[in-house]
């Protein structure tokens, strides 16, 4: 019968702690990696320095973990309407969140559509990647003319006909950076920003088919 080897100790305190060290070491390592591939977080802004040396370049990662990356701004749209009665009197009505309604629809529902989940948010980044930061009422280029259309056309959906015929459709965009987690010292502004946009006229042709 072959003897039992037994460890000392020593031996024992040795290997567990190189195995500790070791399963350490390997959770450091996947951390660093995951936190290349990840979008930039406040985890990964505080220790870029620690990660890169870690991952640079023998495990240089060409690949993100989420495409696109995830939202870091809440955005809010609004529209009012300027109307002109029989009598031809005007009225500018007041603000209506359009967000909110999608909001409302999405909340506590367990199948949300996809309508309200996307198309407005989907349609201000369209009309935000063709203006930038000027609001020109006739923008250049075909791209910017058709989401100026299409973001009227949602806009005088949402609002519904009335009773009044509608002269003009005017946005208003609220922005504001989702704040860090209580932990992080980042600082940043979470203030909401309002964006208006110029007023646009309404023709019988951007109501058909609403």
């Amino acid at each position: 019968m072959a003897a039992v080897r037994v460890w000392s100790k020593s031996a024992r305190v040795v290997l567990v702690t190189a195995g500790v060290g070791l399963a350490a070491g390997a959770l450091v390592f996947l951390g660093a990696l995951f936190l290349n591939v990840a979008p930039e977080n406040a985890v990964s802004r505080e220790y870029r320095a620690g990660i890169d040396a870690v991952v640079y370049p023998e495990f240089e990662q060409n690949w993100k973990l989420f495409a696109p990356d995830p939202l870091q701004r809440n955005v809010t749209v609004d529209a009012r309407v300027q109307t002109i009665a029989e009598d031809g009197r005007i009225t500018t009505g007041d603000w209506q969140s359009l967000t909110a309604r999608d909001l409302a629809a999405v909340r506590h529902h367990p199948a949300p559509s996809h309508v309200d989940q996307n198309l407005l948010r989907r349609a201000w980044d369209f009309y935000d990647s063709t203006h930038g930061d000027g609001d020109a009422p006739s923008p250049a280029g075909s791209r910017g003319r058709l989401a100026e259309q299409y973001l009227k056309r949602i806009a005088l959906q949402r609002i519904g006909p009335g009773g009044e015929r509608v002269l003009q459709v005017q946005l208003r965009v609220g922005t504001a950076t989702v704040a860090p987690p209580p932990w992080s010292t980042e600082q940043v502004d979470t203030a909401v920003h309002l964006r208006e946009l110029p007023w646009w006229p309404v023709a019988a042709e951007d109501r058909r088919n609403l």
